[in-house]
């Protein structure tokens, strides 16, 4: 089955029944000087095929989600071949599908369900399947490439950046001028995550205005970046809570909504895991790199791990439950900077 980029995917779902089984993975050529892989991009699309596919309300009963890693594959083809109740079809997700990837295809391998299943896929479920690393060689891809909707998500090249921008900007009834979307595109760099995160800042600080200018990304970064935000990454850093939560505090007073401080601080946490020496991923703006090198060389890599899980834990609570945003982001720093919780985590 031939592949299909996943902005023209994205753009068709709704329309029609879904296919039984669609794999999201890493595009096999991706553009010149970008990544294969845009996780920002397959979280939307995992997100917008849940909407169309799961009617309101019936989240618990037709959808469900599953990590390779975790949940052995018979469990999960049962779910799949499990019949929805009182809906029209059941939306299994699995993700960290990259596991797949180095098993055996033999007819005794753990695999071996989950081959069949994708050949063979239950009519009334859709089986979502998320891997950020294949090989091609192997059968699980095979499999997914032969009978599966195949979905690559590659980075987006410089003109695709622009059109998401500005499509964004549209969506919130803006426009934003050339110049500052060139200002904007270099400060954050080619990851969507990074992108929207700028976004995100920007538009808060141009308040009500309809057309976000050049002034107002330098302004935005130079006010938050530069100064609070960085001064809450050095007191996380250097374990200091007292500064941690005054960096904190100052950021709510410059009415920054709690979803956009913890997005900042999950920007801050994946920077600086991709500026640590010992990993792969580069963060791809020097100004950037500098800013969060104290932070990727004083907690460490299992330190920064866990930090992320955190933010992830602590943002499913604010969306999910009856905390007090506010309250569950005061006690999200004061972990962060736990002096005990620095020490036992770097390395």
């Amino acid at each position: 089955m031939k592949s299909v980029n996943i902005r023209e995917f994205t753009g068709g779902i709704g329309r029609g029944d879904p296919p039984p089984v669609v794999f999201l993975c890493p595009a096999a050529k991706p553009p010149f000087g970008r990544e294969d892989y845009e996780p920002f991009l397959v979280d939307e699309a995992v997100r917008r095929l849940t909407a169309a596919y799961v009617p309101a309300g019936m989240e618990d009963m037709a959808h469900s989600i599953f990590y390779a890693d975790e949940t052995p594959i018979p469990a999960i083809i049962e779910e799949a071949r499990t019949y929805p109740f009182l809906a029209e079809r059941r939306v299994v997700v699995v993700r960290n599908a990259e596991r797949y990837k180095d098993l055996s295809g033999e007819k005794r391998s753990p695999l071996a369900p989950l081959l069949e299943y994708i050949e063979n896929p239950a009519e009334t479920t859709l089986l979502i399947l998320v891997a950020s690393v294949v090989d091609r060689r192997k059968k699980f891809y095979k499999a997914c490439e032969k009978n599966a909707c195949l979905v690559e998500s590659p980075q987006l090249t410089e003109g695709e950046m622009r059109e998401w921008i500005n499509a964004e900007m549209r969506a919130r009834g803006r426009r934003m001028e050339e110049a500052a979307l060139r200002e904007l595109m270099e400060r954050a760099g080619n990851r969507l995550s990074d992108v929207n995160n700028a976004l995100l800042l920007v538009c808060g600080y141009a308040g009500g205005a309809n057309t976000v200018t050049e002034a107002d990304v330098r302004a935005a970064c130079a006010d938050v970046a530069e100064e609070t935000v960085w001064q809450l990454t050095d007191a996380i850093a250097y374990s200091q809570a007292d500064k941690a939560l005054a960096s904190l505090y100052q950021l709510q007073a410059l009415n920054r909504a709690p979803e956009e401080i913890i997005g900042t601080i999950n920007w801050l946490l994946e920077n600086a895991y991709r500026a640590h020496p010992d990993t792969e991923p580069v963060v791809g703006k020097p100004f950037v790199e500098r800013k969060v090198a104290p932070l990727a060389r004083t907690l460490g890599l299992q330190k920064l791990k866990a930090a992320m899980a955190l933010c992830t834990q602590t943002t499913f609570q604010m969306r999910n439950t009856g905390v007090d945003r506010d309250l569950a982001l005061e006690m999200l720093v004061i972990k962060l900077a736990c002096p005990g919780v620095r020490r036992a985590g770097a390395r």
